[in-house]
């Protein structure tokens, strides 16, 4: 993968013949472009390729939150909600702090039975993710107070500010749990965000503790997936010297995997079921929105699939990784889906059924 250390420059050379550079013996196996004589080595060249991809899905996804919710609603009848663009967004830094915090409290479970692995570990994104999630809660305060014409103070004793203001507090909380040395401490101020999200998702008058609780372990499988899957991703992209170390660690994620699937899929049915009357399917918002989702759960199962496959059949995880990496890019996109389903309105307001 690397090229070997640089040539002698003082190699001797035979008469007439011209200066070649001798590398030093180390034993390795001379990479493509030393074969070939083009450039080898990460010095000899940067591709820009993944930062370009991962700056257009960061541009598609910010486009999904800020226009989605008016796409979806166009010609429902449904009342227009304001702001709904900007809540999106702020919910979807919410959930993707959620997700990247619980994914750094799960993963290195995961890592440490690794047998033969390098004891490098990737850099905690954690206090980082808690404090934009923290700032997203409190933008979503600021604008609740704009759109209710209320003040500051005013808004912390409505039921959604005062929920709002918990979990920024929560999400504080968790940020300096994760610089101190007992980094586990954040799943107390975590768990206590999870509660008060849920709660705040459900002000419907229709059983709304039935719905907060599915919504906990909802939002918990979901975080533990998507934060974990990155996790992992990044500590295999480390450990690309070790491919048996990372393959193993990427098993032991996929096993974990099928049941946070199972999870997801058993509270996202009977969310659906209680949530959205079948004749609005398709001429709500909310409808759309979940069959938007679905599609996009559907391409994550195929891909998890694959993944786990030719992890399988692969002693090398490069082609298992890659996947795992689209797997984790749509991922992202249901993250930010997710956040919409929780904007636009209930569906019950425009159902016919009693």
């Amino acid at each position: 993968m690397f090229s070997g250390p640089p040539a002698d420059p003082a190699a001797p050379t035979g008469p007439g013949l011209p200066a070649v550079a001798v590398p030093a013996s180390t034993g390795d196996v001379p990479c493509a472009g030393e074969i070939t004589g083009g450039a080898c080595g990460p010095r000899a060249g940067r591709s820009w390729t993944a930062p370009l991809l991962l700056c257009a899905a960061g541009a598609l996804a910010l486009l999904v939150a800020l226009l989605g919710p008016g796409l979806v609603a166009r010609g429902t009848g449904e009342l227009r909600i304001p702001g709904a663009g900007l809540t999106t967004v702020l919910r979807t830094v919410l959930f993707a702090a959620l997700a990247l915090h619980l994914g750094e409290l799960l993963a290195p479970q995961l890592v440490r039975p690794v047998r033969g692995r390098p004891r490098t570990a990737v850099r905690s994104w954690a206090v980082y993710a808690s404090l934009a999630g923290a700032a997203a809660a409190a933008g979503q305060i600021v604008r609740l107070a704009a759109v209710s014409d209320l003040g500051i103070t005013e808004t912390y004793g409505t039921r959604e500010g005062g929920l709002l203001l918990l979990i920024a507090n929560g999400l504080v909380l968790a940020a300096f749990c994760a610089a101190s040395r007992r980094p586990a401490l954040a799943l107390a101020p975590l768990a206590l965000v999870i509660g008060a999200e849920a709660l705040r998702a459900h002000p419907e008058a229709y059983s709304p503790e039935f719905g907060a609780a599915l919504t906990v372990v909802h939002l918990t499988a979901a975080s533990l997936w998507t934060g974990g899957l990155l996790y992992v991703l990044r500590t295999m992209w480390l450990w690309r010297d070790s491919p048996v170390a990372a393959r193993a660690l990427l098993g032991r994620y996929a096993r974990l995997a099928i049941w946070l699937y199972v999870a997801l899929a058993a509270t996202g049915t009977a969310s659906t079921l209680r949530r959205l009357p079948l004749d609005v399917v398709f001429t709500s918002a909310y409808g759309r929105t979940l069959l938007v989702k679905l599609a996009l759960m559907a391409v994550v199962s195929v891909l998890a699939v694959a993944a786990r496959r030719r992890m399988l059949r692969d002693a090398d995880p490069t082609v298992a990784h890659r996947l795992a990496r689209r797997e984790q890019v749509v991922l992202g996109l249901v993250v930010v889906v997710s956040a919409i389903l929780t904007v636009v309105p209930d569906p019950h307001w425009i159902s016919l059924r009693p």
